[in-house]
C-alpha cells in the first residue's frame, strides 16, 4: 500500500471515530474517549458504567465515556494523527512510548500509576479445533507440515507484535541462539494463512470463518472464544510464552485544553482498584491484586512468562529490533502489498 493510500486508511478513521464521539455525547457533561486495543471491549463494557456511578457520585458532576478500539499500534497512530482520546490503554508499553516521544503523553507517565502504569499482564496462548485433531502441543509444533495459523499482523497489532516474540522467545527461553530463533520463526510465518489487522479481526477469521488449525492470541480472547464456542474450540497453553504489559496513561495534550484530565486520572486509577481487578479478572486478564488473583486461582493455568527483557533491553528496544523499518520482522516477511 503507497503511502499516499495508507493517509487516507487512516484519515478515514479518524473521522469515523470523530463523528462517533460528537454522536454518543452531544454537548452536555463531562467527556472522556479512551483508545484501547482490540479484545478489551467486553472489559471497559463493564468497568465503564461502574466508574461512572462512582465519579458522579463522588465528583457530583455528570460523566461519559466512549470507546475506540483497534490494533494497538493503529490506535497509537490514531492518536497521534489527531484521535481526541483523553486516555490511552494500549497492549504494549512502546505503542505510549511513541505518543511521549510526539509529546502528547507526559514524560515519566509509568510513574503515575501503581506496578509501571499496567493493571493487570497476559500472555499468547493457542486456540485449536475441539479433540485439537493436528495434536498441536507447544511452540515446535506449529512448523508441523499442513498446519495452517491465524495470528494478527504485528505491524499493526499488539496481539500480532506479542505471537511473533513470543515464538521468538520459545526458542531463546529453551537455551537456543538468535539463528535458531530467527530460523523458527521464519518457518512459522510461512505457516501464517492468514494475517488480520487486530486480535478481534483475526478471532473472526479463526472462529466465524473456520479459517485455520491454530489462532495465536492474547489469553482472554481464547477464554472468550472458547466460552462462546460451544464446544467448537480449546485453548492449548505452551510450555512457554511472553509476559505481555498492557499499559495506561493521561493523553495530557488532549486532556488538559479538554479540562478533564482530572477526571482521565480518576478513570485510569479505579483500574486499580479491587472492585476493577475483580471486573478484570472476570474478564480473562490475570489482575494486578493478590487479594484478587488468590480468588481466580484455578482460572488461569501456571504457564513460565518470560520477560521481554529475554529477548530485548526493554520494549523500546524490542519495538525497533524486531517491528522498526529495517527490523527482524520486515526481513523474513516482507511487504508485498501494491
Amino acid at each position: 500500500m503507497n503511502p499516499f493510500s495508507v493517509a487516507l486508511v487512516f484519515a478515514a478513521i479518524l473521522l469515523v471515530a470523530l463523528k462517533n464521539y460528537e454522536r454518543d455525547f452531544g454537548p452536555a457533561g463531562l467527556k472522556l474517549l479512551n483508545a484501547s486495543y482490540d479484545p478489551t471491549r467486553e472489559l471497559y463494557a463493564e468497568l465503564n458504567p461502574k466508574f461512572v456511578e462512582k465519579y458522579e457520585k463522588e465528583a457530583g458532576e455528570r460523566i461519559g465515556i466512549r470507546q475506540s478500539h483497534g490494533g494497538s499500534s493503529r490506535q497509537a497512530r490514531a492518536v497521534a494523527e489527531g484521535l481526541p482520546a483523553d486516555v490511552v490503554t494500549l497492549a504494549l508499553p512502546s505503542d505510549i512510548e511513541g505518543l511521549e516521544k510526539r509529546g502528547l503523553v507526559a514524560a515519566g507517565w509509568q510513574k503515575r500509576f501503581p506496578n509501571n502504569s499496567q493493571p493487570y499482564c497476559s500472555t499468547i496462548v493457542f486456540v485449536v479445533r475441539k479433540t485439537n485433531p493436528k495434536q498441536i502441543r507447544d511452540w515446535p509444533d506449529l512448523r508441523t507440515p499442513g498446519i495452517e495459523i491465524v495470528t494478527p499482523d504485528p505491524k499493526t497489532s499488539g496481539n500480532g507484535k506479542l505471537s511473533f516474540l513470543a515464538a521468538w522467545g520459545s526458542v531463546i527461553q529453551h537455551g537456543g541462539t538468535e539463528e535458531q530463533a530467527r530460523d523458527f520463526v521464519t518457518a512459522l510465518y510461512q505457516h501464517v494463512t492468514a494475517l488480520g489487522k487486530g486480535a478481534r479481526d483475526s478471532a473472526t477469521t479463526f472462529t466465524l470463518e473456520n479459517v485455520g488449525d491454530v489462532h495465536l492470541t492474547w489469553e482472554n480472547e481464547a477464554i472468550r472464544e472458547v466460552a462462546e464456542s460451544k464446544g467448537e474450540l480449546q485453548v492449548v497453553y505452551p510450555s512457554v510464552s511472553i509476559r505481555a504489559e498492557p499499559s495506561v496513561a493521561v493523553v495530557q495534550a488532549i486532556a488538559v485544553p479538554h479540562q478533564s484530565e482530572i477526571a482521565a486520572q480518576a478513570y485510569l486509577s479505579y483500574l486499580f482498584t479491587d472492585e476493577a481487578q475483580e471486573i478484570i479478572a472476570r474478564n480473562g486478564y490475570r489482575p494486578l491484586s493478590e487479594t484478587v488473583s488468590k480468588r481466580h486461582r484455578d482460572q488461569f493455568p501456571k504457564i513460565e512468562l518470560f520477560p521481554v527483557t529475554l529477548i530485548a533491553r526493554n520494549w523500546t528496544d524490542a519495538a525497533a529490533k524486531f517491528f522498526g523499518e529495517n527490523g527482524i520482522y520486515s526481513a523474513i516477511h516482507p511487504d508485498t502489498s501494491p
